[in-house]
């Protein structure tokens, strides 16, 4: 009996033992869900938008850090993606460029670096897998929109799988033009609506097929014994507004409020718009937009509903996402990221689409879930750009950056909450400064004014460049904006 005793007493004593030896703990490394959102401004619930129906999307802000002040590097999807994965602000033409992925990464032979971040968690042993548009390319293949689609991977070093579901579209670019009968924008030849409600459900569009796709794959991640990162890409609300029916039966269109910043702002040159080229495109539209005059209120109050009906849409596959993570229990050790690719004009300055150094072009949704308790429930005010994502999940990670960005991580904003910065936006041979009181803009031409100042201790609106009558503030901000311009422009 005291023989038994004393034996188990040393196997207990030994158990102890092992368990304060000086071995490192292993850390667990958090999944990472990332989730791109094609043209989605702040234009949610939670950003204080009540009129939107958007519950999913608001109850995963509720749980994590919504940041109020996120700013895209450059206002189009291509550029804007390219700033994102690589962390670099555009530093030569190529990089404001839809093709700036596949000029600049596509080709580039393996090396020490990273090609993005996607690919540094796939370094540290992360299953990377994308779903949909997370790259440029509506499924991550480099090929022009009419064309057969090809082999060549957009991002060849990031991916372990690259998965998309075209459905009865057939190929990525003719899902991310689709219409519910399965034609698209293509096969069409542009005879069509920049709108549609489709009385179909939600798989009746691609959208839909790519939640499947993305529950699917989670469900078989579960199993496997090592961590992943996952990005799906969503196309909506990007052109055409297109989205089932059901969606759009939400709201009542008549209670719809319109752009309350309808007019072409005081003092600027026209050139820092646009004649909305690509909205236009979708030539069965109800009216021509141009800056020589606003479409008619009924119309406006048509697109902003087929707009919101898309976010809906998407709100709901997000759910989708979510409720997955939460049925299968990997909610407790996955960061969930969502982001715009950039903003978007609701008739705006007279402009419908993107293409502008404007606020309603280059703020857009940003919002971080983190497991740990520290950053939940945060509505974080400070200015952050896009750029600040990649060292940002890296920290969350634990995985050591490799090489100096122009990124930084944004961990200590979810806890700061007045900390003063700044962001830089390019287009249009210009650059724009965001600060927390003033947006400067400056354009590299010779067309007049070349500067133009918008004071935001009021209002977003942007109605009025006050430059010239506000020099000294111009002064001061100009060397901070000279700062972000690595070579990318020259004076004229």
């Amino acid at each position: 009996m005291k023989t038994s005793l004393i034996r188990l007493l040393l196997f207990i004593f030994s158990i102890a033992l092992m368990s304060c030896s000086n071995e490192p703990e292993k850390t667990v490394r958090p999944n990472i869900l990332f989730i791109a959102v094609d043209d989605l401004r702040a234009e949610l619930g939670t950003y204080g938008k009540d009129y939107v129906i958007s519950p999913n999307i608001d109850a995963l802000a509720s749980e994590g850090s919504l940041f109020m002040n996120h700013y895209v590097q450059v206002p189009t999807c291509g550029a804007s993606r390219h700033s994102l994965l690589t962390g670099y602000r555009p530093w030569k033409p190529i990089h404001l460029s839809n093709n700036a992925i596949e000029k600049e990464l596509s080709d580039k032979p393996i090396d020490s670096l990273p090609e993005t971040f996607i690919h540094r968690f796939k370094q540290e042993g992360y299953h990377t897998v994308g779903i949909g548009k997370i790259s440029h390319s509506a499924d991550g293949f480099v090929y022009d929109y009419e064309a057969t689609p090809s082999k060549k991977r957009e991002l060849p070093q990031s991916w372990t799988e690259l998965l998309f579901n075209a459905g009865k579209w057939k190929t990525g670019w003719n899902a991310f033009f689709a219409y519910a009968n399965g034609e698209n924008r293509q096969s069409l030849k542009k005879q069509v609506k920049p709108y549609e409600a489709g009385e179909v459900d939600d798989e009746g569009y691609p959208d839909g097929l790519t939640t499947n796709l993305a529950i699917a794959k989670l469900r078989e991640l579960k199993n496997q014994n090592k961590p992943f990162f996952m990005g799906v890409g969503f196309f909506k609300p990007h052109l055409p507004f297109n989205a089932p029916k059901k969606y759009w039966d939400l709201y009542n269109r008549d209670s719809l409020l319109i752009s309350d910043n309808p007019n072409i702002p005081e003092h600027i040159n026209l050139k820092s718009l646009h004649e909305s080229g690509e909205f236009n495109q979708y030539a069965l539209g109800d009216e021509k937009a141009s800056l020589s005059k606003s479409v008619s209120e009924a119309y406006a109050r048509k697109l902003k509903h087929a707009y919101l009906a898309s976010i809906s849409y998407i709100d709901a596959q997000i759910g989708k996402l979510t409720q997955e993570l939460k049925a299968t229990g990997l909610d407790k050790n996955t960061i969930i990221v969502l982001w715009g690719d950039h903003g978007w004009h609701l008739g705006d300055q007279r402009v419908w689409g993107k293409h502008t150094l404007f606020e309603n072009a280059l703020k857009s949704t940003l919002i971080v879930k983190s497991p740990y308790l520290t950053h939940k429930n945060k509505r974080v005010n400070q200015i952050v750009e896009s750029v600040d994502i990649y060292p940002t999940l890296l920290e969350l990670a634990n995985i050591p950056l490799e090489q100096k960005l122009d990124g930084d991580s944004f961990l200590k904003s979810m806890d700061e909450k007045d900390k003063e910065d700044v962001a830089y936006s390019y287009f249009k041979q210009g650059i724009s400064l965001r600060t927390k009181d003033y947006r400067l803009t400056k354009y590299y031409s010779n067309d007049n004014p070349r500067i133009e100042l918008y004071d935001h201790r009021q209002t977003d609106k942007e109605h009025i460049n006050i430059a010239a009558e506000n020099l000294d503030i111009v002064e001061k901000l100009l060397p901070l904006l000279e700062q972000g311009n690595a070579g990318l422009y020259s004076e004229n």
